[in-house]
């Protein structure tokens, strides 16, 4: 793909590619200007994220065993534990290849992942490894698959079972159905009530939309669409019953990483990765295009920053994260409208249809 040259030339384009900030360099030269990973720019770019900046960091401050902070506290050290490592390291387009990333990976299979049922508890078992059968959740598992797989594990066969894992236990209740009395994880309220967890159901699609599309099962196949309807049927971030009011408004404010959280830009993100061009986005994508400043950048509006080992940009201020994943959003939203305009595109929820993979990550 060639972008055009307006995109080339604009300035909020120019700044996402200054030096300082290589993996969102990175990402803006393969995405919104569209270079093979074959690019000696790309790959300079790609190299450097090792080298300076925030993932350099981070791994200065890993455990020898691959863990940080606390080994035991991998999930409940929030945001400096194990788990929201990797979640940061993937979101910044850290390389599988380094041997510390690699370990991180391996700590979390070794005391996270449930061995019976592939599933990612937020607590290890106290005997015989990995992590404990009751506290296996929806969002972390979603989050792990996704991380495991941006992070060079896909293909691995524990990582094939955490996405079964969410192809059988990701649930879609709406506020009129609940899981069965027998259902595996029935204990957890916040998760599996009368209305499922927002957040297990985007950070399993977000996993999901990860595998290539000849590779999805039938359950996966099955499971996406459900959860893209559901999520389109919230119009993103609302109430299905009363689409007039904002179920979700901390999700009006955009902000990067989103961890455990999730707000309308990444939720878009995931919907256009898994094929999704529906008028029930609309509303998501006019508070990303409300958001936008008169220079043409986005705020980083909400963060995490003091509770990170490394803080990530700064709250208030302009944001190459923020900024970077909306002209993707908006991007490709515009093209999909030429798209209907010129004919070359139904008018049925994509989720039903054919889907394309996702923007490199």
């Amino acid at each position: 793909m060639n972008p055009a040259p307006a995109v080339a030339a604009d300035p909020v384009v120019a700044w996402l590619l200054e030096p300082d900030n290589p993996g969102v360099r990175w990402q803006c030269l393969r995405t919104l200007l569209g270079q093979p990973d074959t690019a000696a720019e790309v790959a300079e770019a790609r190299a450097a994220i090792a080298q300076r900046g925030v993932v350099p960091a981070i791994l200065a401050a890993q455990n020898p065993d691959g863990s940080w902070v606390e080994p035991k506290a991998f999930y409940t050290d929030k945001y400096c534990g194990t788990v929201w490592q990797l979640l940061i390291l993937a979101e910044l387009g850290a390389s599988g290849d380094d041997p510390r990333v690699r370990r991180a990976g391996e700590f979390l299979l070794a005391h996270s992942q449930d061995p019976d049922t592939g599933g990612f508890s937020v607590q290890a078992r106290a005997r015989g490894g990995g992590g404990l059968p009751s506290m296996v959740i929806p969002c972390l598992t979603g989050n792990l698959a996704w991380a495991m797989q941006v992070l060079g594990f896909y293909g691995d066969p524990r990582i094939d079972r955490a996405l079964d894992w969410l192809a059988t236990y990701l649930r879609f209740d709406d506020g009129d159905t609940a899981p069965p009395d027998d259902f595996r994880y029935v204990q957890f309220e916040v998760c599996y009530g009368r209305h499922s967890c927002f957040m297990g159901v985007v950070k399993g699609l977000k996993a999901l939309a990860q595998v290539p599309p000849a590779q999805r099962t039938p359950a996966m196949r099955a499971t996406i669409a459900a959860g893209c309807e559901y999520m389109l049927l919230h119009h993103v971030h609302k109430r299905s019953h009363a689409p007039e009011h904002v179920a979700k408004p901390g999700w009006t404010h955009l902000g990067f990483p989103r961890m455990y959280q999730s707000d309308v830009l990444e939720v878009l993100m995931i919907l256009q990765d898994l094929g999704c061009d529906d008028p029930r986005m609309d509303d998501a994508l006019d508070v990303v295009r409300r958001a936008r400043q008169p220079d043409g950048r986005w705020l980083l509006a909400d963060t995490f920053n003091g509770k990170f080992v490394v803080d990530i940009e700064r709250k208030g201020a302009p944001s190459k994260w923020v900024t970077l994943r909306a002209l993707q959003v908006l991007q490709r939203a515009d093209a999909a409208r030429r798209s209907r305009s010129d004919g070359r595109a139904g008018t049925k929820p994509a989720a039903a249809q054919p889907v394309p993979g996702p923007l490199p990550s």
